[in-house]
Parts: structure tokens; C-alpha cells; sequence
């Protein structure tokens, strides 16, 4: 596809005699919501972390807007955001603490109460992430994700755990994060979560 700004093919990840992912191949378009649907242990997060250059592929090819995974990862880095777990944060900093901190290691300059705003969370600026709700903490996760002004965020199961007033308020971030020029590419084991968020959607199967 021209517009793909994400292209796999024939994607295999082995662990001795374990095969994770399996000659894996599809295409993300420019500016959709793609979802990776299927259980645990399909292979959807490893997937993810190949081409967000996390984790090695065993064979098969990968580029992500235009870039080669195997000639230019440095390259890929630059334009990716990827979702953080809570439990990276460090539990002393407070959410504008927290941003610095983040900005810096991405070497930009970031208004941190601009970004707070973007996910409806300025009143829990000076809160450390531990005083925060489930649906607050995938928020704030969700926000380092646009630290630096990527083209492509990766979402990995990022309503897990929440309770259904909290995922739909995560769903309406997805949607304006996509509204405003960004690609998404999730995983999620909800279908109905992949039927109200994704233009397309590929399916991990597991075997028994």
C-alpha cells in the first residue's frame, strides 16, 4: 500500500524451539486505528515490541515509515511513542515532575500542563502517580506517549483493569489522539473494544 506507514512481512519471533510469532505479515495505514485482537499469549505484545525495536526478531522484515527496522531502529525510535507501564513511574515526582523528566530524555521542551490538559488531567498535576486512579494512570501512561510529538503511539491492552466508564473515557483519548494526525496501533483480547475503536483489525490466534 502506498499509504502504509507501517509494513510487516513474514514476521517470526522464536525462543529456542518456541515459536511467539509466527510468519506474521499485514500493513498499518497513515493516520488509522489498528488493532491486534487476540488472548493472551498469541504473540499480539511481542509483535509490538519488534517493531517499536524493544526486541529482536528472529526473521522477516518490518519498516515503519519508510524505515528499515534492521538498517535505521535509530531512526524508527525518533518518530514512535510508546506506552509506559505505571509501575516504570517513579512513585517521588508528581505528574509535572514526571513530564521533565521524560522530556528530557527525549531531548525536548514540552509544555506539561498543555499535555496534562490533552488527557484531563491539569487538576492532578502536583498528584504523584501512585494517588491515581486506574483510568487517571492509563491517561497519564498514554500522555508520555505524545512527549515527543511521534507520528505512531503503540498501545498495548491499554483498558486492562479498568472499570466501563473509565475505558470509554480512554477510548474518546484514542479517538482525538487519532483526530489530531496521530496513528494508533493497539493490542487488546476485547472484541468489543477492537469494534468501537479500530478501522481494521488482525487477528492472533492461539494455538491449544
Amino acid at each position: 500500500m502506498q499509504n502504509s506507514i507501517i509494513k510487516v512481512e513474514n514476521l517470526v519471533k522464536n525462543y529456542g524451539q518456541f515459536e511467539a510469532v509466527k510468519s506474521v505479515s499485514f500493513d498499518v495505514e497513515e493516520g488509522e486505528i489498528f488493532g491486534l485482537l487476540g488472548p493472551n499469549g498469541a504473540g499480539k505484545s511481542t509483535t509490538l515490541e519488534i517493531i517499536e525495536t524493544l526486541r529482536p526478531k528472529t526473521s522477516g522484515k518490518v519498516w515503519v515509515n519508510g524505515f528499515d527496522l534492521d538498517e535505521k531502529s535509530g531512526e524508527i525510535k525518533k518518530i514512535i511513542g510508546v506506552q509506559l507501564q505505571t509501575s516504570g513511574f517513579y512513585p517521588g515526582l508528581n505528574l509535572l515532575e514526571l513530564i521533565k523528566l521524560f522530556s528530557g530524555l527525549y531531548n525536548r521542551n514540552v509544555d506539561a500542563m498543555e499535555l496534562l490538559k490533552k488527557v484531563n488531567l491539569v487538576d492532578k498535576a502536583k498528584n504523584k502517580s501512585k494517588e491515581l486512579s486506574g483510568g487517571q494512570k492509563q491517561r497519564f501512561s498514554i500522555a508520555t506517549t505524545l512527549i515527543n510529538n511521534p507520528k505512531i503511539i503503540f498501545l498495548d491492552e491499554p483498558t486492562t483493569g479498568l472499570d466501563p466508564q473509565a475505558r470509554r473515557n480512554l477510548w474518546d483519548l484514542i479517538r482525538e489522539i487519532r483526530a489530531a494526525g496521530t496513528t494508533v496501533i493497539l493490542t487488546t483480547h476485547y472484541m468489543d473494544e477492537a469494534e468501537q475503536l479500530c478501522d481494521r483489525i488482525a487477528i492472533w490466534m492461539k494455538e491449544k
